[in-house]
């Protein structure tokens, strides 16, 4: 944009005052004086340049106004040609021409308290100028030209940031007044220049090798000399007085022609210059305008670019903000799908109670194993059921001490923790004596010892509990989708999503009442288990040898009576399919309806549900992994094992073996492997711990121990259980 377009427009008064200014200026029998101070001009107005040139002012007085710059476009110093004192100061200038030195007949330069960073090296052509005054610039130094000042008496360039005086001042004899800042000079010293011009004088004379002579003997023609003498007394007569005469007012009026003439070639110059400038100012405006136009245009362009980029910006938003929710609702849905089936799961399982309770007489299967036979004290396999019961008691041992270990942090500030403590100390130290004795030492103690005995077949009786087993499974199931349903929460609030809040609440104080209730079930059952326990050791009084021994062979090897008929019908194939995909809990379920791999290959996920297999990635694994067998029963016919066949692995004692490697399941990892969820506390570790009775999942065990309230919904804990996530 052109720089006129910035410019500040002068206030009426100052307006007034240039027009009265510029009008006494061009009045008959004006001084030599042009005044256009305090007008608050920006630039210097081509009509002051005209007049200074037609009427041969040659006083110039610019002073108090806003200038950045002595010439404006169009314009020359040779205008100014007849100017003798120029007055610039308190303006806002940064430069002065280059060609200042055009103006010889300057006398006076006054350029105080504007911003000048630098002299032109033209200044040295003002060979008339005698004051010279640059106070409160921000000149850094004065150019060696100023030494060709023959003239210059009056030098000010205090308030600058000048450390050095050029060598070449030294030349200038008739400087009388030299004002700067003595303390920040450099070069003459400070105490020098504090001593006055005529010691700085001397001082650059000395480092110049001239000699130094005051400025009193270098007089300079002030007023100019007289050329006439006195007159003489001329013999001639009058006539030739008057002769002289006439061809003097001839000469003179032959000059006031040549005057004229020339005055009549200057203002048409000025005429045409006038108009030429008037031509040019108003080319400028025109291109002014072009160009504004065109800038108008390109912003508008611009403008319209933007916004249909974020009017596209905002569609992509709020396509995929939709998807967002879309997806957030399909996974809501999802879990509210698992949750339906979980609870329809429990009610089924509920009204099959009476089923697993027939399959496993507890009483009567207790009766039995009470009844120690001689036939069973001979084939006692004291070696390997001691290796057995070693292993178990390992294990069993290492679960109750990560246990009590959690139990003691919780409640490290209640009083009854040092016995626990020390109790613990002493089993932890008793197990570290097992592992670090030999083998065949360990097994020795095991048969010596009728508690340690009984503490394997206690725990070998938790793990063979069927019931028990299943209470595990669902208190792992629900945990799983209550960790999912924490961060589903934590997912909508980040993105700011309220939809559907109230169902999920609802079916996470659904789960979270459900898992209540299968830990009263478990903490029940375990207590009938112990009740059966008790039983046995009072019938154990006999002080029998090996009782307890013989009672574990027995659990390894018992299987309810029905159940084994039933298993007798099985499929090796199918049971060894059953074993490998860690399903070996829904055999009973698989021999009650006497399932074959043919009737698997016509079966649907959906007949599995109903039968009472509940995993859906398992149902798809079973029926893809039968299509394989009979695929490959049919490449080959003798594989496939005959009716009847009497499944020899399960009539065989079995001891404890490493479990099988589990086989993931081929359903959606978003159905059954929960994504980890980090601490809403400390933002770094895994969340372990489910709230009660609220549900959620979101703390660590570090965190959870000074909590009192959930950190998502502000619900007091009334309990707080460990999870332990499984590879």
């Amino acid at each position: 944009m052109p720089l006129f377009f910035r410019k500040r427009k002068p206030s009426e008064e100052a307006r007034k005052r240039l027009e009265y200014q510029m009008c006494l200026a061009k009045e008959a029998g004006a001084d030599d004086i042009l005044d256009i101070s305090k007008c608050e001009l920006s630039e210097i107005p081509f009509g002051a340049f005209a007049t200074c040139k037609v009427l041969q002012k040659k006083v110039l007085i610019v002073h108090t106004n806003h200038l950045t710059s002595l010439l404006p476009k169009s314009c020359s110093l040779l205008s100014l040609a007849t100017i003798k004192v120029l007055d610039l100061h308190n303006n806002q200038l940064t430069t002065l021409p280059e060609d200042i030195g055009q103006l010889a007949a300057l006398q006076v330069l006054n350029v105080e308290r504007n911003q000048l960073t630098y002299l032109p090296r033209s200044i040295g052509n003002l060979i008339q100028l005698q004051t010279l005054n640059v106070k409160d610039n921000k000149l850094k130094e004065l150019p060696d030209t100023v030494g060709e000042l023959r003239s210059l008496r009056t030098l000010d360039i205090s308030e600058n940031e000048i450390q050095r005086l050029p060598q070449m001042l030294a030349h200038v004899r008739t400087l009388e007044t030299l004002s700067l800042d003595a303390s920040s000079m450099i070069h003459p010293p400070p105490e020098v220049c504090g001593a006055g011009t005529t010691a700085i004088q001397q001082f650059l004379c000395k480092e110049s090798g001239l000699d130094y002579y005051p400025p009193s003997q270098y007089l300079l023609p002030v007023l100019e000399q007289d050329g006439a003498e006195n007159p003489r007394d001329n013999p001639d007569g009058p006539t030739d007085r008057l002769s002289r005469e006439e061809v003097e007012w001839q000469n003179r009026f032959s000059d006031y022609e040549k005057r004229k003439e020339q005055k009549m070639l200057e203002k048409l110059e000025f005429e045409r210059r006038l108009d030429l400038g008037q031509r040019e100012h108003a080319q400028l405006l025109q291109q002014s305008s072009c160009q504004k136009d065109e800038i108008l245009q390109t912003v508008k362009e611009e403008q319209s670019r933007l916004e249909q980029g974020l009017n596209e910006r905002q569609r992509y938003l709020d396509a995929e903000r939709q998807r967002l929710q879309e997806q957030l609702k399909q996974t809501e849905q999802n879990i509210a799908n698992r949750i339906q089936k979980l609870l329809q799961e429990n009610q089924r399982q509920k009204k099959s109670a009476e089923i697993l309770k027939s399959l496993e007489n507890e009483r009567i299967r207790m009766e039995q194993l009470m009844s120690i036979t001689q036939e069973e004290t001979e084939n006692l396999r004291q070696r390997e059921i001691a290796s057995a019961m070693q292993q178990m008691l390992t294990e069993s041992c290492k679960n109750r001490l990560i246990q009590m270990a959690y139990e003691s942090q919780r409640q490290s500030l209640v009083q009854q923790a040092c016995s626990s403590m020390a109790e613990m100390d002493e089993r932890f130290q008793q197990v570290l004596s097992w592992q670090q004795m030999d083998q065949n030492k360990a097994i020795s103690q095991i048969l010596q010892e009728s508690a340690m005995q009984k503490a394997a077949f206690e725990a070998l009786q938790v793990q063979k509990d069927l019931m028990h087993r299943q209470i595990r499974n669902q208190i792992r199931l629900i945990e799983t989708e209550l960790l999912q349903l924490t961060q589903l929460e934590l997912k909508r609030k980040s993105l700011d999503a309220e939809a559907l809040q109230e169902m999920v609440s609802e079916q996470r104080w659904a789960l979270s009442s459900l898992l209540q209730q299968l830990l009263k079930e478990k903490k029940q059952r375990e207590e009938e288990l112990r009740e059966i326990l008790t039983e046995l050791e009072a019938k154990s009084e006999t002080k029998r040898e090996n009782y307890w021994l013989i009672q574990y062979q027995r659990l390894l090897n018992q299987k309810p009576l029905s159940l084994k008929l039933q298993e007798e019908g099985m499929e090796r194939q199918l049971v060894a399919l059953l074993v490998e995909l860690s399903a070996e809990h829904y055999l009973p379920i698989f021999a009650h309806h006497r399932i074959s791999l043919d009737m698997l290959s016509h079966m649907s996920p959906g007949d599995l549900a109903k039968m009472g297999v509940s995993e859906a990635g398992l149902q798809h694994e079973i029926l893809r992994r039968v299509q394989e067998l009979l695929a490959v029963a049919r490449i080959q016919p003798e594989l496939k094992p005959p009716k009847g066949e009497v499944l020899e692995a399960l009539e065989s004692p079995t001891l404890p073996q490493e479990p099988p490697e589990p086989v993931r399941p081929s359903a959606p990892p978003a159905e059954l492997e929960p994504q980890a969820s980090e601490c809403v506390v400390c933002l770094e570790r895994e969340a372990q711990m489910v709230f009660l009775t609220c549900g959620h999942v979101c703390c660590c065990q570090q965190c959870c121990q000074p909590l009192r309230t959930c950190p998502l919904c502000r619900q007091e804990i009334a309990q707080s259980l460990r999870i332990y996530h499984s590879s």
